[in-house]
């Protein structure tokens, strides 16, 4: 009998790194002279992230600031939600960006069938916000590695625990 074959695909940003980002983001904004006299402010709260500045204009600064620290703290941009921009107090903007950890179950469904249509010696089992594929050929579980790399689910994806 041959033995099955399994690895695990998860979706998750390290938070330390984010937090790093995020205290390289501030200290970034605290210094620029563009930002001089401004009330913009990147702060984390949990798993979400906080953006505050003067105007829209300021505030897509912020974001594009933030988003520099996290590339080259390899964080996967695909990781940040952005929520809408709202008016604060004072005449400033907020936006709220959530920071995904796991696979949501609607993508894990449409992985799940993406692969089953595909591969037909492939098994997989959606576990909370992990999915495990199985095979007993490990040509065919590299090709359904690579075919979900090729295909944009809208959400980083890591490869865990090949066995």
């Amino acid at each position: 009998m041959a033995k099955e074959l399994s690895f695990d695909v998860v979706s998750h940003a390290d938070l330390d790194e984010v937090r790093n980002a995020v205290n390289m983001a501030q200290k970034e904004i605290a210094t620029r002279y563009d930002f001089k006299k401004s009330v913009s402010a990147v702060t984390m709260e949990g798993e979400a992230l906080v953006l505050v500045s003067d105007d829209q204009g300021k505030l897509k600064q912020v974001v594009e600031v933030l988003e520099e620290k996290l590339v080259r703290r390899k964080v996967p941009l695909k990781a940040l939600q952005y929520g809408k921009i709202e008016d604060a107090l004072g005449g400033s903007v907020r936006q709220r960006v959530v920071v995904a950890q796991g696979i949501p179950d609607e993508k894990a469904k449409a992985i799940n069938k993406f692969l089953r249509q595909g591969f037909k010696k492939v098994k997989v089992q959606i576990q909370g916000d992990t999915l495990r594929i199985f095979s007993s050929s490990k040509d065919e579980l590299q090709a359904a590695m690579q075919a979900m790399r090729d295909e944009d689910w809208g959400i980083p994806l890591q490869f865990t625990n090949y066995r």
